[in-house]
């Protein structure tokens, strides 16, 4: 701590571990409070220091339980103790010992931030005014952590790309998020205060309404898909959640409804289902054969799935796309009508000098 400072050390059973800084500029006096602070119980650790300078070097390099400090010192006091306290954001209870009495001296040092006043002569108080500033201090500690976490908490709220609205039961809005500003394009100053009815268009109500009647029931409600309505009039595709805010006591006290555009996806759903439709439909006319097709011998004719012999092309026609034109093969041709056909050439012998057929 410097040439200034002095360490003591001792333990006894009771109350427990207690670090103490003890600003008092008499070595004797601040062994008094050691002996006294020993004697109640505390496993006491203390330092003691008589300036500015060693002063913020132990509040700097420590954290201490308690600081006990002299009101009178030639060159450092309560308010500049204090003083530096503040300027470094430490909050450690702090307690003024002095043998200076006066209603007015204690009014004084409380007014500049010191926690309790206890006089020299009056030690009994002192014990009791220590338990009783270490607990508040916790609880500061403790309020300051849930503070803290609200103000996480409320920072990602407030940066979420998704709309997160509190409101009550009636549809109150109490908060707006920078989501929900984008969404719905209504600022914050805008919605607060407003009902959250205002983003839905009147025929999409009726089940916010059942879903806000469900909580109040205490009963759970499943996202649903619904409509809402920007503040330039537009429709969205939005996903809903609405769910309980509620107290300590386990009481209803507001909604929190998260919603997020949904919007894109609807419209590639609906694009997958009238594609896959279409897909359908196209197969649908597809028509295939397949498998062993019993067919006459004599006349061709094809028996079909019902027992009914049909023509060949009626029969292919039904099962396929195929579409049939009628002709004549050049076998038929000859056969049917030989007065048409133009007789055939007389083929000659591979390497015949004479051309006589063969």
């Amino acid at each position: 701590m410097g040439p200034s400072s002095e360490v003591k050390q001792g333990a006894v059973e009771g109350k427990g571990p207690l670090s103490a800084l003890f600003v008092e500029d008499s070595p004797l006096d601040a062994e008094l409070l050691a002996r006294h602070l020993r004697h109640n119980g505390y496993e006491l650790n203390y330092s003691r220091v008589d300036g500015s300078a060693d002063f913020r070097i132990a509040v700097r390099q420590q954290k201490w339980d308690i600081i006990l400090c002299d009101y009178q010192m030639p060159a450092f006091g309560v308010e500049a103790a204090l003083g530096i306290l503040k300027e470094l954001r430490l909050d450690v209870p702090f307690i003024v010992v002095s043998g200076a009495a006066g209603e007015d001296l204690a009014v004084e040092v409380m007014k500049s931030g010191a926690h309790d006043y206890v006089l020299k002569y009056r030690l009994a108080r002192l014990v009791p005014a220590i338990e009783r500033e270490r607990r508040e201090a916790l609880a500061r500690q403790e309020r300051a952590a849930a503070l803290r976490k609200v103000g996480y908490l409320a920072a990602i709220v407030d940066s979420t790309s998704e709309a997160i609205i509190g409101h009550d039961v009636e549809g109150v809005i109490a908060t707006w998020n920078w989501g929900a500003e984008q969404l719905f394009g209504y600022t914050a100053d805008e919605a607060l205060g407003k009902s959250i009815f205002m983003i839905f268009p009147p025929d999409a109500r009726a089940p916010v309404t059942q879903l806000l009647e469900s909580l109040v029931r205490g009963e759970d409600c499943a996202p649903i898909e619904i409509k809402g309505l920007c503040k330039v009039g537009a429709s969205v595709d939005l996903a809903l959640t609405i769910s309980p805010i509620k107290d300590a006591d386990g009481q209803l006290i507001g909604v929190s409804s998260l919603a997020y555009d949904v919007t894109e996806r609807k419209h590639l759903e609906e694009e997958r289902k009238k594609m896959i439709q279409q897909l359908n439909e196209t197969l649908s006319r597809v028509k295939t054969l397949s498998g062993l097709l019993p067919i006459c011998a004599s006349c061709k004719k094809v028996r079909d799935d019902h027992g009914y012999w049909q023509k060949l092309e009626i029969f292919v026609h039904e099962h396929s796309e195929a579409e049939f034109s009628h002709s004549i093969c050049p076998d038929c041709m000859e056969t049917l009508y030989p007065q048409f056909v133009k007789p055939k050439e007389p083929v000659k012998a591979p390497g015949s000098p004479t051309g006589m057929e063969t």
